[in-house]
């Protein structure tokens, strides 16, 4: 039984926004997803979690996104991925 995170919700920043409060965050984000585990490990080693357009690897220990698809394509160049919550469940 794993103890990772099933679901976490993914919000695409401008990377100028990295670093401030969360809700200002969650109020500029230009696009969000709720990601649940796949159950398999991305090729970084982490966990993989996809949904809404978005498949990612997350560290969950840290909530750090280490790799992310969004439409099957990389991240754009002046955005940057944040992870916002996760469930047990």
């Amino acid at each position: 039984m794993t103890t990772d995170p099933q679901s976490f919700t993914i919000l695409l920043v401008p990377q100028h926004i990295e670093g401030t409060e969360r809700a200002s965050a969650q109020e500029s984000a230009v696009r969000s997803a709720v990601v649940e585990a796949t159950g398999e490990k991305g090729e970084t080693g982490y966990p993989r979690y996809a949904g809404g357009g978005m498949v990612a690897d997350i560290d969950p220990r840290t909530r750090t996104v280490e790799a992310l698809l969004v439409d099957g394509t990389e991240l754009d160049y002046g955005l940057s991925a944040m992870v916002m919550s996760g469930s047990g469940s």
